[in-house]
């Protein structure tokens, strides 16, 4: 997590347009057999794993990772960052209210944060009026929760707008950090056991997480 801030706060340092990707088993399934989602995972500035299973994979790779960064572990230190630095966030998706919420409680928890947020859309149809909202609040750092892979195309497509340095995709983080879907408890985040947890509250995950054992295999047959 350390090492994940200090990058985030270099990027923004150094001006440009950087995107930051946490990537998760599911999107190494995805970006097997999608191009585009691939191209815009290999063309992040950084890829945070989100999860323990893409820390696995890393470690038999040779790749030293200490742990997970997940989106919705970043968000709250990210935001105490940004209130330090007087750097301005952006909430952008979710559901309606929802960005406003979690705006209104990092305010609370963070005095001197500046954020904005809004619940926008994917779809290009809904571009102008996310564009004037971003235009006005002139973000640094701009976190997405559309869920994937739409919020990875739509920063690929759009995310450098209104002088935005920092784009991350954060999925159901907003959701999650609301209260409206319950986290698992604390000891079975520490057993990396936090995907059981969701697959109880959330069966529907069942369809998503099929993928977990070909990845599994293909990680095995890897070699470092």
């Amino acid at each position: 997590m350390d090492g994940a801030l200090k990058r985030i706060e270099s990027f923004v340092e150094d001006g440009g347009r950087h995107v930051v990707a946490t990537v998760n088993p599911e999107f190494v399934m995805r970006a097997h057999g999608d191009r585009e989602f691939a191209r815009v995972l290999e063309s992040a500035d950084l890829c945070l794993a989100d999860g323990s299973g893409v820390v696995w994979a890393a470690r038999r790779q040779g790749c030293a990772l200490g742990g997970p960064v997940t989106g919705v572990d970043l968000i709250p230190p990210l935001a105490a960052l940004c209130a330090r630095r007087r750097f301005r966030l952006f909430l952008l998706g979710a559901a309606p209210g929802v960005a406003d919420e979690l705006a209104r409680r990092l305010e609370e928890q963070h005095p001197g944060l500046q954020v904005a947020s809004h619940s926008g859309s994917p779809e290009p149809s809904a571009d102008d009026e996310t564009f004037r909202r971003i235009d006005a609040a002139r973000p640094q750092v701009l976190l997405v929760a559309f869920g994937a892979p739409k919020q990875e195309l739509w920063i690929d497509r759009v995310g450098g707008r209104g002088g935005v340095a920092v784009a991350i995709g954060v999925g159901g983080a907003f959701d999650y950090l609301t209260g409206r879907v319950a986290r698992a408890p604390a000891w079975m985040r520490r057993l990396r056991m936090e995907w059981l947890f969701r697959l109880v509250q959330q069966p529907w995950r069942i369809r998503r997480m099929a993928v977990l054992p070909g990845y599994a295999l293909k990680v095995l047959r890897s070699h470092p």
